[in-house]
């Protein structure tokens, strides 16, 4: 049989179950996932290998209006990996309506000079009513005559039941052209460790803070290393990251009341990256202040945005 293998990309609003779709096709968490809109911040390579194709998903931060440096380079993210994957899949929440930003994105990549292949998900169908889901599915085919593109599938998914979950890798994977897998058959994610442990940190900030901090907070990992003097058989590995916010009256929201929301979040976030790496974990949190980091460009530049 022949042997497919390329990229697909999740394209779609903030907070459209581009992340946690991402998780369930690869079947590990390689992106974080959260109900604040704009988590994803940069594109997240997860892996599928099967007997006879191999596929690389890549989540990429949602397409939204910028309103700081940092919101402008996301964007020319996006539009860049639009351009070099061979199937775009428009995740298009069934519990929304379709609106003006959905047809947006969609009018962006049919615009594309070499537009990829097209797939439409109608996401969350967890959270609709059969009729409900319904009519979202004909809204999603009447795109077609008005943005002059065509969907090769339109298919109803579930990340969170995993409903229809290995039909839309399936549907991918066949859309892909012929050719050799790319990575080696236990890769899951081309990320590397120290991102996604930074990652993992700021879901947890994301999680424990008020809406109007998470844009402001973004976390870097400073420094990583096996614990000596432990014992071959009870390793220790110590972290120490710091949580990088714009004002100095964000670090209170930060650590709460008498340290209570820091431990909080160091808590959670510590017992994922245990499981990441399969043993215990020591994590030393910071707080820094980089004035207004997402609009100065060289201090994006440093973060490595």
């Amino acid at each position: 049989m022949t042997h497919r293998s390329g990229f697909a990309c999740f394209v779609g609003r903030p907070n459209a179950g581009k992340s946690t779709l991402t998780n369930a096709i690869v079947g590990e968490k390689i992106a974080i996932a959260s109900s604040k809109p704009q988590t994803t911040r940069h594109t997240v390579r997860g892996i599928v290998t099967r007997p006879n194709d191999q596929l690389i998903l890549v989540d990429t931060p949602g397409l939204h209006r910028p309103r700081t440096l940092l919101g402008e380079r996301l964007n020319s993210l996006v539009r860049d990996t639009w351009s070099e994957v061979d199937v775009v899949a428009v995740c298009l929440p069934a519990n929304q309506h379709i609106g003006p930003g959905d047809m947006y994105i969609v009018n962006e990549i049919a615009a594309l000079r070499n537009r990829p292949k097209m797939v439409a998900l109608a996401t969350k169908t967890d959270l609709v009513s059969k009729e409900r889901l319904r009519g979202h599915l004909q809204d999603i085919a009447d795109i077609e005559e008005t943005a002059g593109i065509r969907w090769e599938h339109i298919v109803p998914v579930s990340a969170v039941t995993g409903e229809q979950v290995e039909l839309v890798c399936d549907l991918l994977c066949s859309l892909l052209p012929e050719g050799p897998a790319l990575y080696g058959d236990d890769v899951i994610t081309d990320e590397p460790t120290e991102t996604r442990i930074a990652e993992l940190i700021r879901e947890s900030v994301l999680e424990g803070v008020r809406d109007e901090l998470p844009h402001s907070i973004t976390v870097v990992v400073d420094e990583m290393n096996l614990r000596e003097g432990r014992p071959e058989n009870k390793p220790l590995m110590e972290v120490y990251a710091s949580m990088i916010v714009e004002r100095d009256s964000q670090k209170g929201i930060l650590i709460g009341h008498k340290g209570s929301r820091l431990k909080e979040m160091g808590s959670v976030a510590r017992a994922q990256i245990s499981a990441l790496l399969g043993m215990p974990v020591h994590l030393d949190l910071r707080i820094k202040v980089l004035k207004e980091w997402q609009r100065d460009a060289k201090h994006l530049n440093r973060l490595g945005f």
